[in-house]
Order: C-alpha cells, then sequence, then structure tokens
C-alpha cells in the first residue's frame, strides 16, 4: 500500500476521541486507508444492501450486535445510525471505538454536527499527492509544505508533466495500472447517476454535463455565474447550488481573493479549480497526455495542477488551507496567497519551461506594495534549475517543493 500523509495526524488523533471521520471524493482511498490503520476493527459498508437494511431497521440492535471496533463506511446512507452512536460513545468513551467514512461529505458532516459534536475528529482524504505516489518524502505539518527541499529529488527532472497532469492522481488508476481517461469516464458517469440524482433534482442529466464541461474550461479563472447560467439555460441560483454540491463533494474547489487593502481596488470574485487535473483533462475532451502540449488552456492547467497539490497535502497533514489569491483592477495578481507564519507567502505559477527573470516582477512588487509586511515569495515553473535560492523570490521547479 502507498503511504498516505494522512496517517500520521490520524494516528495521533485517534487517542483522543471516540470517533474519527475520513471524508472525501469517491475513490479517494478513503477504506483503504481506514482498513489499514485499524486492522482490527471490523469493516461494514451500509453500500451492502444487507447490511444496510439491518442498520436502518434496528439502528440500537445493529449496533449492540456488532459491539465496538468499527469501521462504518458509507455511514450517511443510515441518518438514523448517529444518533445511536452518540449515546454508545457517551456510555463508554474508547478512543478510536468507531471509524467512520463518507463520500457525500456534507450529508456526513450535517450529520456530525447535529449528532456527535466535540466526540469526533474529522479528517479529509483526496487521492494521491505527487509525493505520496512516487514515494517521496512526506510532508511533516503545514510549514514543511513551503520549505525547499535540501537537495533535489534525484531523477525530478525525467518526471513527466504531461502525463502526470492527464493520468491525474485517483488510486486506482494507478493501483490497477488502468488506461486514464476510461476510468475517468466511467467515473464521471457513476457520481453523477449515484450522487448528483440522490441530492439534487437534475432533470436534464445532459445539462449537468455540459455544467461540468464549462466549469472545467474555467478552472484557473475567475468564477463567472452569469456566464455559465446563460451559456447552458439554468437560473444563477441553480449554477450556485451544483457547484456547491461539486464543491463539497471533492470534485473542484474555491479559491477566495484576499481583501486586505494595499490602497488598491481589489477583485473580490472567487476563482475555480478542480482538484484532479485527471477529470480537468477528460473534460476539456483531452484524449492523450501529448495533448496537453501546446494546449490553449494548459497554463490554467497547470495552475490547477499545482495549487491543486497544495491543496491536498495541505488536507493531508490534517490543515485547512488558508489559501487565497490576490488580483487588483488594473490586473496585477498573484496567483496563490498562503496564510502562513502570521504572514502571507506569495506564489506565482508559471507553465514555462525556460526561466525568465520577469517571472519574478509580479511577486516583487506584490512585496514591495504598501503595508504589506511579507517578506519573501516563490515562482513555481516547469524548469529543471533552482533560481536564487537565497533571494527574496526564489525560483523553483515543480516537482522541487
Amino acid at each position: 500500500m502507498i503511504r498516505r500523509t494522512l496517517e500520521k495526524p490520524i494516528q495521533r488523533y485517534s487517542t483522543q476521541y471516540p470517533v474519527i471521520a475520513i471524508v472525501g471524493p469517491r475513490q479517494s482511498g478513503k477504506t483503504t486507508l481506514a482498513r489499514h490503520m485499524f486492522p482490527n476493527h471490523k469493516y461494514l459498508s451500509m453500500e451492502n444492501l444487507d447490511i444496510r437494511h439491518m442498520a436502518e431497521d434496528d439502528p440500537r440492535g445493529f449496533l449492540e450486535d456488532y459491539g465496538k471496533n468499527l469501521i462504518l463506511d458509507e455511514i450517511q446512507r443510515v441518518p438514523s445510525l448517529f444518533s445511536y452512536l452518540q449515546e454508545r460513545v457517551d456510555l463508554d468513551d474508547v478512543p478510536a471505538c468507531y471509524v467512520l467514512t463518507g463520500s457525500q461529505q456534507f450529508l456526513l458532516l450535517e450529520r456530525i454536527t447535529q449528532s456527535l459534536a466535540g466526540r469526533i475528529v474529522t479528517f479529509q482524504l483526496y487521492p494521491f499527492s505527487f509525493n505520496e505516489l512516487h514515494g517521496l518524502p512526506l510532508d511533516e505539518d503545514l510549514g514543511s509544505l513551503f520549505k525547499i527541499k535540501p537537495r533535489p529529488i534525484k531523477g525530478g527532472e525525467d518526471f513527466d508533466i504531461y502525463k502526470t497532469i492527464f493520468t491525474g492522481m485517483y488510486p486506482r488508476i494507478h493501483d490497477k495500472k488502468l488506461e486514464p481517461r476510461k476510468w475517468i469516464e466511467n467515473y464521471i458517469l457513476t457520481y453523477i447517476e449515484r450522487d448528483i440524482r440522490s441530492l439534487v433534482n437534475v432533470d436534464n442529466l445532459k445539462l449537468f454535463e455540459s455544467f461540468l464541461q464549462i466549469c472545467a474550461a474555467m478552472s484557473g479563472q475567475l468564477v463567472n455565474y452569469t456566464s455559465i447560467s446563460n451559456s447552458i439555460g439554468v437560473s444563477q441560483p441553480t449554477v450556485k447550488k451544483w457547484m456547491s454540491l461539486l464543491e463539497t463533494s471533492g470534485i473542484l474547489f474555491i479559491l477566495h481573493p484576499h481583501h486586505k487593502n494595499f490602497r488598491k481596488r481589489l477583485v473580490k470574485t472567487p476563482k475555480l479549480y478542480f482538484a484532479d487535473t485527471g477529470v480537468l483533462s477528460f473534460l476539456l475532451s483531452i484524449r492523450t497526455s501529448n495533448e496537453l502540449k501546446g494546449h490553449p488552456l494548459f497554463g490554467n492547467i497547470f495552475e490547477t495542477f499545482i495549487i491543486g497539490e497544495f491543496y491536498k497535502r495541505m488536507y493531508h497533514v490534517g490543515e485547512k488551507p488558508p489559501f487565497y489569491f490576490w488580483r487588483d483592477k488594473t490586473g496585477n495578481e498573484i496567483d496563490l496567497l498562503i496564510d502562513i507564519d502570521q504572514e502571507m507567502l506569495p506564489i506565482e505559477i508559471k507553465a514555462s519551461k525556460t526561466y525568465s527573470r520577469e517571472f519574478k516582477s509580479s511577486v516583487l512588487s506584490w512585496l514591495n506594495l504598501k503595508g504589506n509586511a511579507s517578506q519573501r515569495g516563490f515562482v513555481i515553473y516547469r524548469g529543471d534549475h533552482l533560481v536564487g535560492k537565497n533571494s527574496t523570490v526564489t525560483a523553483i521547479p515543480w516537482w522541487y517543493l
């Protein structure tokens, strides 16, 4: 099994809470991780109709029959279990007695808020990060994510960025060495059929598929609800509802602008990113990794990959990503701002393989804004060489962090 960064935070808190929850997108590895970390727990899947019916018909008897030390997979399918879990935990507060997993995060988290507040610790698991997949040193904490490695990864310059982006990071593709495009096609179809239809009234699946494709074309860009609404012929409230659904299900995430005013008029519209570039590539009708070369949206796709990697890695060390972007009305922009160590760390992302000193200009301009206390910044680019390691702004190859 490929080691997951999230193992360490789960181990730390499993001695303090009676209930552990692992939530995240479907097929991100939640069940595999839970069974690996708690091998002595009995595994019960609520996807199994027989088990689900037993739990629904007699929740109290179900929990009494199976006892302690349970992994309850896709527990949001049996909402009545949550109240009875609360009852059992209050009677016998044993650490890590119950491990819950769920794909429909917002349903699961709603039940947690209602029934298990104060008794549960929740972790979000996404598909592999690049570091996890390639067996590179795993992140220890928030600070370690943004420290330049003391030495480069051996052979790092040989990693194929196009193949990496096209394949995506869903575990099953890599575990079974599957052809990524076909697996992702079935994943999206299954996701629409099983999750979307069970949560919202989508009469026309073709409309929703068009919505997904338009969102994909906007990855790495400002969200334009009006444009999406006009393009597919649904209301803006419906567009926002569908987008919220995708966000809370772990398919995409929203990056909000940073509003600290350095005497500039700032853009206040958020940006949209897909969590997995394999899914993004499929929705953009990219059929091979070679098609990424020279693709008109490759800059946005590369930016989505880099920010998505940091996003996953942050959640996998047990932290909620304190991520923003910055853009003023004149077009000056920082792709990623990270609130860390009581200051903002600016990161600019460039898809070019050839380094140019101009890469640093936007970060330097931002650092020099009046009232800005930040002292350093990074440029992440597609090249092979670290430039200016001890400078205010360091240019870093994409595989180096």
